[in-house]
């Protein structure tokens, strides 16, 4: 009897994994969060290069690094913290509560004034951890929480100095013991290549490298990741949300007491009723960086372009004989497209998985 023919069994199509997969360097470049910013960023610089030439100028550049970094230091905070789905607003005024600590202390009490600055330092970590540990206790909306920090900050800086200072601005302590080293480390120039550049920008970069290594190469910057995008399902992963979100909020607070010591002793004296608004620059430096407000998405570097491109914009408003009306418009313009580009990143990243 002759053998039965044999089958050919159908061929069954290899299923590539996801994991082991290649993306291409486009394809890696396009899901990266400050893509978006990026490419704002190169397209506001050769806009303002061309509309107003001294734009592009070394000094030019060192006055809008500056701008930057005085918003770009609190945008770190404040990226990480809405990376970790929360928002803060009461930075502007924390920034303000900082200056102020460490001014009337100093003042009041007759002391050297690196104990105001130690004293404000602990005062700015306070408040990030008093917003973490209402916002964990009572499950309110970060947003609700930090609002009413912002209105008692707002309150207590106005009140308390009138009632130490008789004044609604510190007195000066630019003769008090430790105030020439106290400007140095905080408010001082740095010639680079004989460009005065401040050192609140080294400061800036200082903190975007640190902020960036925390959430790509550490263990707590997958927690950050996970508890902005789901708390829950972080939790019982055991991931330590309480925690994480605690030191989110003392990371702004830090950052807060950083901006308010270069304020205090770049200007010798501090207005209390400063700041008042300033927490809405931040979260839209963040926003146009890449930071999603739904959170668990996002980046420091994105951050720091966001700031950037407001320093930019600030300059260059200047530097082109604008009327200055016209920066909210430009602002509100540029958030709204980096809102869009971000979402658009993000659907194109997700898909790409």
């Amino acid at each position: 009897m002759s053998a039965a023919p044999k089958t050919a069994s159908p061929e069954v199509p290899r299923v590539v994994d996801e994991r082991v997969a290649k993306r291409s360097v486009i394809g890696q470049l396009m899901s990266r969060p400050e893509v978006g910013a990026l490419v704002g960023a190169v397209a506001v610089f050769v806009f303002f290069s061309i509309v107003a030439p001294t734009f592009s100028q070394p000094t030019s550049i060192a006055t809008v690094l500056y701008g930057a970094s005085t918003i770009g230091i609190m945008v770190v905070g404040v990226s990480l913290l809405m990376i970790g789905g929360e928002f803060d607003l009461s930075t502007g005024v924390a920034v303000v509560s900082s200056a102020l600590m460490a001014s009337l202390f100093s003042w009041y009490f007759v002391t050297n004034v690196w104990v105001g600055v130690v004293v404000a330092l602990i005062l700015s970590l306070a408040i990030g951890c008093i917003n973490g540990l209402i916002l964990i206790r009572t499950k309110l909306p970060s947003f609700i929480v930090t609002l009413a920090m912002f209105l008692m900050l707002t309150g207590l800086n106005l009140a308390l100095t009138r009632l130490i200072g008789g004044s609604v601005s510190s007195p000066s302590i630019s003769e008090m013991d430790g105030f020439g080293a106290a400007k140095a480390v905080f408010a001082s120039t740095i010639p680079v290549f004989g460009v005065p550049i401040r050192i609140t920008v080294v400061y800036w970069i200082l903190l975007v490298i640190i902020a960036t290594h925390l959430l790509m190469r550490t263990r707590v910057g997958n927690w950050i990741f996970a508890v902005g995008g789901d708390q829950h399902a972080a939790r019982a992963v055991g991931v330590p949300v309480v925690g994480t979100k605690i030191g989110l909020f003392m990371g702004v607070g830090f950052c807060a007491w950083l901006l308010g010591m270069h304020n205090l002793f770049a200007f010798n004296t501090v207005q209390s009723g400063e700041g008042v608004g300033n927490e809405f620059l931040y979260i839209i430096g963040a926003v146009i960086g890449g930071c999603l407000l739904t959170g668990g998405y996002g980046s420091a570097i994105g951050g720091a372009i966001g700031a950037l491109i407001f320093g930019m914009a600030s300059a260059g408003i200047v530097y082109a004989q604008w009327n200055p009306d016209w920066f909210k418009f430009f602002l509100g313009l540029m958030l709204l497209l980096a809102t869009i580009v971000n979402m658009v990143v993000k659907k194109r990243a997700e898909r790409s998985k």
